[in-house]
């Protein structure tokens, strides 16, 4: 029984590894180079969209809170 046990234990841990090889093959590829970069460039930008429209809508917050938005800073000139 637990020799058994441990064939099968065996054989679950062959598979995985047999499945990460082929995952590592496929992104080693040049396609799956390319899938990779075109993903982490898509994050990226995605984290530099978010952190341009925070720092804007911050700023409009911090004008507003100091009274500084652009029609009264016109005037004053």
């Amino acid at each position: 029984m637990k020799k058994l046990f441990w064939v099968g234990i065996g054989i679950g841990v062959g598979v995985l590894a047999a499945r990460k090889l082929s995952e590592a093959r496929e992104l080693a590829s040049a396609d799956g180079l390319n899938r990779t970069v075109g993903r982490i460039s898509d994050s990226l930008h995605e984290v530099a969209e978010a952190f341009r429209t925070g720092m804007n809508e911050r700023e409009t917050e911090l004008r507003q809170a100091l009274g500084l938005d652009e029609t009264t800073g016109a005037s004053h000139h």
